[in-house]
Formats: structure tokens, sequence, C-alpha cells
């Protein structure tokens, strides 16, 4: 029997395999392309300046000029205390505002649950703080807490009986019934927990939507009553999706920079790493420090990721 047919035919799936191989490359490449561009090498450049004495007015001389390494960025920021009050306050600030934000956006899509006439309506309005442009929402809030002329201060002196305004957006420090809370970092979380939770309301109406009555009324024909359907029903099946946005408003709060400096500019114990980053390349000019700045940024948040990975897996291994 003659070998020259199958011979033939390994040869053309040969050829069509390399084809599809070749475009897949060509449909993907521009892709690729735009990762490289925007993510890839300027992650790359961010190592090389951590690594090394740079400035901006250094810029003009690379290439030219053999990099001198160096391990001094590193060891100036962690000998900083500025660092690490800014780390401790950047994980407060992340903690609180995943909390609230997943917290409010659960308990509005739990009340909202049940149809009511204008369900529809509440639910659009709901959703204004997160549509609404970053500029115009710290606008308003600037304006309301503001010490002159604000709604908030105008009230605590009119109706509660303050002794003076409260500058909430630049007060480290402030005593509530003999106990002293950070005043402006507490302002900043709640304006993100505000803008946010839509966001987690999304996500767990969503969900919810997936949750079958059928299961619910039979509980309930069993003699369950709702706290037990609640957290014996509903909440088991809403797990994946709470800890899905936990995991993200954390990594999203961990790098949030514009909200913090809109409204406080780092004033008040809102210092946080990005800010951080943002004053030593723009206010010292020093690359290399806001480089290696921004690395233990990742680094802090790679290693708080794999603690979490590593948790979820035990506990799927263990169920």
């Amino acid at each position: 029997m003659s070998t020259a047919p199958l011979r033939n035919r390994r040869e053309r799936h040969t050829r069509r395999s390399r084809r599809d191989d070749r475009n897949g490359l060509l449909l993907t490449a521009p892709t690729f392309l735009v990762i490289l561009l925007a993510s890839i090498i300027p992650l790359l450049l961010v190592i090389v300046f951590a690594f090394s004495e740079i400035r901006l007015v250094d810029i003009p001389r690379l290439g030219t000029e053999p990099i001198d390494w160096t391990l001094d960025n590193f060891r100036r920021a962690v000998e900083n205390p500025s660092f690490w009050r800014a780390l401790g306050t950047t994980l407060l600030y992340s903690t609180l505002t995943m909390i609230g934000s997943v917290g409010v956006g659960l308990v509005l899509a739990l009340a909202l649950r049940s149809p009511f006439r204008g369900r529809g309506i509440v639910r659009a309005l709901l959703l204004v703080p997160y549509v609404l442009p970053l500029i115009a929402a710290v606008t308003i809030w600037q304006t309301m807490l503001n010490p002159q002329y604000g709604i908030v201060n105008a009230f605590g002196r009119q109706v509660l009986g303050w002794d003076q305004a409260i500058g909430f957006l630049n007060t480290s420090s402030a005593e509530v019934f003999g106990v002293p809370v950070p005043l402006s970092l507490l302002v900043v979380v709640a304006f993100e927990i505000w803008t946010s939770a839509p966001l987690a309301f999304l996500f767990i109406t969503a969900r919810l939507q997936g949750v079958s009555p059928s299961i619910e009324e039979a509980a309930a024909l069993d003699g369950a009553n709702r706290m037990q359907i609640l957290w014996r029903i509903v909440m088991p099946q809403l797990k994946g999706v709470i800890l899905l946005l936990c995991l993200l408003r954390f990594i999203w709060t961990f790098q949030s920079f514009s909200e913090v400096y809109l409204l406080t500019e780092g004033a008040g114990g809102t210092q946080l790493m990005a800010l951080k980053v943002y004053t030593e390349l723009v206010t010292r000019a020093d690359i290399g420090s806001a480089s290696a700045y921004g690395l233990l940024m990742s680094v802090v948040l790679i290693a708080l990721l794999t603690v979490y990975v590593f948790a979820t897996r035990r506990k799927v291994d263990t169920e």
C-alpha cells in the first residue's frame, strides 16, 4: 500500500496548522504591541530607574552614559519613617474602603431586592455617585465640608451647637466623644465608599437575579425565618461575588491617587503611597526614588494577594 496519500495529508495538515498559527499571530500582534508599549516597557523602565540614581535633569543623558546600579533608593525608602506612615495609612484606607463599599452595596442590593413601586427609579438614583465625574463629585464634597460656608459646618454650629467650624479636609485627628479619630482620613474613606458602593450594588444585584426563589419558598414552608433564609441560603450564593469585589476594591484603593489628591492633597494624615510616589517624582524630581516607592507598593500588593490566594485555595481544599 502506497504511503504517498497519507504523507500528502500530513503535509497539508502541517501547512494548514502553520497558516493558522501565522494568522493567529497577525491577529494578536496589535494587542500585544499595545500591551508592550503601554505596560511592559514602562514596567521595565521603572525597574531600571528604581535601581539607579536618576533625576529628571538626567533624562536627556539616558543611553549615553552607563547606569550606576544601586540599592540606595530602597534603603532610603525603608529607613524613612514617612514611608511606613504612608504604608500604614494606605492599608487602613484600603481596608476601610473595601469593607465599607462592599458592605453598603450588599445592604442596598438586599434592601431593593423585593419589588415595589418606583424601585427602578431608586436603583437609577443610587448609580449617580458612580457615574458622576470625579471632579464634580470632589467639588460637591469640598463645598459641603468648607469651614466657612459649607452646609455641614453650618448645620453643626446652628443645630448641634459646635463652638467652631471644623476643617474636615485638613484635620489629622479630632476627638469624638473623647476618642481621637483620624478625621480627614475618614472623610476620604466616606467619599470613596460613596462613589464606589454603587458598583458593588450592581454586581450583587446581578448575582441576586440568579438566586432561585423556589429554594427560599421551600425553606419558608419548612419553617425557616427571614434571617435564616438570608444567612443559610442567600449569602452562601453571594460569597463568590463578594470575595471578588473585596479583592478588586482593595487593589483599586491601594493604588488610589486622584480622589485623595483632589480632596486633600495629602493633608490631614491622608498621605497615601500613591501620593508619596507623586511627591518624590514631581516635588523632589527624583525618578529613582519614585520608582523605588512604586515597586515597593507592587511588592506589598503582590504579597497581600499571594496570602489571599493561598487562603482561598486552602479554604476550597478543606471544603
